[in-house]
């Protein structure tokens, strides 16, 4: 068994606490369905979201899906000039058998923009609005 890393990311279409929660769950989920962890892999997670996110903390989402053990922390991402607003990073730390090579990063909606250089991203883009 190794530790490994992996990346997440997803943009939020507001900054509101209950699409925080959700945002920031389906991100954490799909992170874990993506590669077959369960809570139990997880050694650590950080998160980061842009200075524009002021409703909740990232963390309090793994919590409510049951990182109650898991060390958490939040922090926010550097304001470069030009960079996407309202964007929720996480890299977590897990054990895994998995080689590092196919361990899956998941990036999600407009967040899927910034790591298409990666071969195994799953993106999910948002919704059209239907106008």
């Amino acid at each position: 068994m190794a530790v490994r890393a992996v990346r997440g990311a997803t943009q939020l279409e507001q900054d509101s606490r209950d699409h925080m929660l959700e945002r920031v769950a389906e991100m954490v989920t799909q992170v874990m369905d993506a590669n077959g962890w369960v809570v139990d892999d997880f050694i650590s997670i950080i998160f980061t979201a842009t200075t524009d996110l002021v409703s909740e903390f990232p963390a309090y989402a793994a919590r409510m899906l049951g990182f109650t053990d898991v060390p958490l922390i939040c922090t926010r991402e550097l304001e470069i000039e030009g960079s996407m607003p309202r964007v929720v990073r996480m890299m977590a730390h897990v054990e895994s058998d998995l080689p590092r090579a196919d361990i899956t990063h998941v990036y999600l909606h407009g967040a899927a923009e910034l790591r298409r250089d990666l071969a195994r991203v799953r993106a999910v883009p948002d919704e059209p609005s239907g106008d």
